[in-house]
């Protein structure tokens, strides 16, 4: 009785592009790394992953935000230092 063995094979084929950044790019890029050998592909893969949220937002917290909006352009803010002085009185 013979015996065999099917091997699979996965291949993940990235494409290369290439990129001009200035040295002081560079140097931001490279002080982000989490450790010296670490790609600039995973570095700018981490900043990415971190900029795009995978929740948005929900509808409460949208209209919130159109309210905010509404309250700033029709003037109805307070300075820092107002809120503060009012603060104290109570």
């Amino acid at each position: 009785m013979r015996t065999f063995i099917k091997y699979t094979s996965v291949c993940f084929c990235m494409t290369s592009v290439t990129v001009r950044i200035d040295s002081r790019l560079r140097d931001r890029l490279n002080a982000l790394k989490a450790h010296p050998r670490e790609s600039y592909n995973e570095v700018i893969g981490r900043l990415v992953d971190m900029a795009v949220d995978a929740e948005p937002l929900s509808e409460e917290t949208l209209q919130d935000l159109e309210r905010s909006i509404e309250d700033l352009r029709a003037g109805r803010i307070y300075a820092l230092d107002e809120v503060v002085a009012e603060l104290k009185e109570e």
